[in-house]
């Protein structure tokens, strides 16, 4: 489900989300609600970040309708508006069409031609194929 003013590709009022941010939203998708503490404890640490940083984050994530709040208490509640799944699809067709004229063909010969894909990629992407043409 996009956000409410968001679009159908998942992204949300049309802003994009930053590296930081997705950090930030991929904690809350493994588990949700959590307080802005709960979300520091998960990516501050591997991040090199502070409180204030995942707050600001936070704040901005809610500003462009990708989280919504909850008070609890004298804290607040985080949690995604925005699915994994909704965004990730958007953020895929945006780079296909950006970099590939909007073909996957091209994608898939680019990652073959700098070994970017191991045997169990190339299994999985076969096991899909066969799934499409059924």
């Amino acid at each position: 489900m996009a956000a409410s003013g968001g679009t159908p590709d998942g992204d949300a009022s049309g802003d994009r989300i930053s590296d930081a941010e997705y950090a930030v939203m991929e904690a809350l998708w493994k588990r949700s609600p959590q307080t802005a503490a709960e979300v520091c404890e998960t990516v501050c640490d591997e991040r090199g970040w502070s409180m204030p940083t995942v707050k600001t984050l936070l704040s901005r994530l809610v500003t462009k309708g990708a989280l919504a709040t909850e008070p609890d208490g004298r804290r607040f509640l985080y949690t995604p508006l925005l699915e994994r799944s909704a965004y990730v699809g958007g953020e895929s067709r945006r780079l296909v069409q950006r970099l590939f004229g909007g073909r996957a063909a091209p994608l898939f010969a680019q990652l073959a031609e700098n070994e970017a894909l191991s045997e169990e990629d190339i299994a999985e992407i076969e096991r899909l194929l066969r799934e499409m043409r059924k």
